[in-house]
């Protein structure tokens, strides 16, 4: 099993716990605009992750992040590409950089270039 469709399938399956008729394998497919198989095959390391949309409608009906989904599965969305691509040997950098810090630290470093007191 994959870890994403390891991932979809817990996931899934925590919030059929709550509401078993919406996370159903078939209602959550139907939601996506998958087939049921597809999504089982999915789950069970069978399929390969799908594409970024429908990973992204994959989230939105299981109340996860996008950018979580996608990193799990190896990719990263097409916007952060675009970004990347502007500046990618700082990137590069920043991220190496990142790899060791401890997530508070990572966290603060974030709040402080969204809300631009830098």
């Amino acid at each position: 099993m994959s870890e994403f469709g390891e991932y979809i399938r817990n996931k899934r399956e925590e919030l059929q716990k709550t509401d078993s008729r919406s996370f159903s394998l078939r209602r959550v497919a139907t939601a996506v605009g998958i087939e049921p198989s597809y999504l089982s095959k999915i789950e069970r390391g069978l399929q390969p992750p799908p594409g970024e949309g429908t990973i992204v409608t994959l989230a939105g009906v299981l109340s996860e992040d996008p950018d979580v989904l996608l990193a799990l599965a190896g990719k990263v969305s097409d916007d952060l590409q675009r970004i990347i691509r502007r500046r990618p040997q700082l990137f590069a950098q920043m991220i190496r950089q990142l790899k060791d810090m401890p997530d508070h630290a990572v966290l603060r470093l974030v709040r402080e270039v969204r809300d631009g007191s830098w």
